[in-house]
């Protein structure tokens, strides 16, 4: 159907709530085309987009129809996993109730079992409680580190990582062969709760997260020495992290930590911020104001659904510097290798995991210590699948894994990425530096000065619609098809493209193990690396730079010209 088609059966419906038909006369036609002319679909993270009216919009009925889908896929699966249900949680946004009770809701209609939290929770906890309760699935809504105008639906396999591709593939297949999402039927909300279809969850779930929580930290007597009385300032950037964040930094003894409590409070429209993203400085306006006032050594936000953590330290001159997602990455990385050596702890098969655009900074600290690394596609879907793997087959013992977007998980009691552990191990690794005289950021520079000065930066370009969805396309075929054969004067000595699933040296084509996947990735002579993909759940491309230099601003330097090189190619 045409998006006037589309746009014409959504007027029709004589069901529809008040407020999406009003939404709909006020379209004007741009909007209305944008709103109709394509379903949202499922990404590498599920689905995410604009709350609104519309078939490329988040809303009551995009929700139903895919829960409607994945129930399709539980009855190919039979009764007993339909008595084991799903595990449903939700971040603080406009309408996550009301999608997650739906969700439950269409679920029920089908008889199958499903757990609602009775509050906003972190998307981690909701992998926990999969795990926890023997749920088959779970389903997150959540738009993540998303401005307000933004909601999303991301689905858990039994593992409580996102759902892996196999089932993803049928999940989508079901949602597609459903033609009108207005007739998914819902089951009456306090009937399905008098029968025990839906059960509503919390504090008991929140208090064995919490216990497996205390395995996080690694030495307890460090934290009661150094952690006890350095200050802290933490932000949930009014979203689910209040929940836990700061039980769990109590719990573990730091007992100076301050909580920006103008953020503390659940805010859909998050009003203190333009952008609820704790990637960027600007989000950290009130917990530098408070940490100022504090005199606080480190400064750590999650994002709406505290899965994503940003950091900042105290610099010499007592200004704060944020640090990236790969700096992050590396010290902890860094930390959890030379506590466990320090200890005696640290297993000859330990093994850590990254995705393909993340660090080799990180890559060259395990090599350091013995461990091994794995390299995985984005999503971390896939290094939930590398700690699966671990655990079946007892070849490698998994010590960290993460994403240069500020995901981190330390312990694989949860199965995605992990904001609530990343804390607690941040606020570790600051009294560990406390103990030597030192802050993080002299810490950071330590890295630097044995491993090598890597810089990193990750450029998103946004293309909206369906002229945007076509401009990514090219750009990604110019790519493919009529790539440069240096950036910065510096030759391309390998190229991989994980859609062909080939990398190509002077010696020769080799077939990469990863999945197909949308991802083209250059490597130069001189370490440095490009790489280029869509995201699978906005309407952006993103290019990923990254060079070592013999200084940061050397690196640094080195990023400017090859970011300029792509602006041109592109243009």
């Amino acid at each position: 159907m045409t998006y006037t088609e589309n746009y014409q059966n959504w007027l029709d419906f004589a069901e529809l709530p008040d407020y999406l038909r009003d939404e709909l006369g006020t379209m004007d036609e741009k909007t209305k085309e944008d709103a109709f002319y394509t379903n949202l679909e499922f990404g590498t993270a599920g689905m995410r987009g604009y709350i609104g009216a519309g078939t490329n919009r988040i809303n009551i009925y995009v929700v139903r129809q895919a829960t409607e889908g994945l129930a399709k896929l539980f009855e190919t699966k039979g009764d007993e996993v339909k008595k084991r249900g799903v595990a449903i949680a939700y971040d603080s946004r406009h309408f996550s109730p009301e999608f997650a009770f739906e969700s439950a809701q269409v679920l029920a209609k089908h008889g199958i079992k499903a757990y609602v939290f009775e509050s906003l929770r972190p998307t981690p906890e909701l992998s926990f409680a999969v795990r926890h309760l023997g749920a088959f699935a779970g389903i997150m809504i959540t738009a993540s580190h998303n401005p307000a105008p933004f909601n999303g639906y991301k689905v858990y396999g039994e593992d409580g990582g996102q759902m892996p591709p196999q089932d993803a593939d049928a999940l989508t297949d079901f949602i597609r062969a459903i033609d009108n999402p207005f007739a998914v039927q819902l089951a009456d909300l306090e009937e399905a709760k008098a029968s025990g279809l839906i059960e509503v969850i919390g504090e008991a779930v929140d208090a064995e997260y919490l216990k497996e929580v205390r395995e996080v930290n690694i030495n307890q007597q460090l934290i009661d020495e150094y952690g006890k009385d350095m200050k802290i300032v933490y932000t949930p950037l009014h979203g689910t992290g209040e929940m836990l964040a700061r039980r769990a930094l109590a719990q573990a003894g730091f007992a100076s930590v301050q909580v920006v409590e103008e953020q503390a409070v659940p805010d859909s429209d998050f009003a203190t911020v333009k952008s609820p993203n704790p990637e960027n400085q600007e989000a950290f306006a009130l917990a530098e104001k408070l940490g100022r006032e504090a005199d606080a050594d480190v400064l750590v936000a999650t994002d709406p659904d505290a899965d994503r953590l940003g950091v900042e330290i105290r610099q010499a001159d007592g200004s704060y510097k944020n640090l990236s997602g790969n700096q992050i990455g590396a010290i902890i990385a860094k930390y959890i290798l030379e506590a466990h050596k320090t200890a005696g702890t640290l297993p000859e098969n330990a093994a850590l995991a990254k995705s393909i655009v993340s660090t080799e900074l990180v890559t060259k600290i395990a090599e350091s210590y013995g461990a091994t690394m794995f390299n995985v596609l984005t999503g971390f879907k896939f290094i939930a699948e590398k700690i699966q793997e671990f655990e079946e087959q007892q070849n490698y013992t998994y010590m960290f894994g993460f994403e240069e977007s500020f995901g981190y998980l330390i312990k694989p009691f949860v199965r995605d990425k992990d904001a609530i552990q990343a804390v607690l191990l941040v606020a570790e690794i600051a009294a560990y530096y406390r103990s030597r005289g030192l802050t993080l950021a002299d810490g950071i520079e330590e890295i630097y000065k044995e491993y090598g000065y890597f810089a990193e930066k990750t450029i998103s370009v946004t293309l909206s619609g369906v002229d945007g969805a076509a401009e990514i396309k090219k750009i990604m075929d110019k790519f493919r098809d009529s790539a440069p054969a240096q950036f910065n004067a510096t030759a391309i000595v390998k190229t991989e493209d994980f859609q062909a699933q080939t990398s190509t040296t002077e010696a020769g084509v080799e077939t990469l193990t990863t999945p197909p996947s949308n991802v083209l990735k250059y490597t130069l002579a001189d370490d440095s690396w490009i790489a280029v993909r869509p995201s699978g759940t906005e309407p952006k491309i993103k290019f990923y730079i990254a060079t070592v230099g013999d200084s940061l601003a050397d690196a640094e330097t080195k990023i400017a010209a090859i970011e300029s090189e792509i602006n041109d190619f592109i243009s």
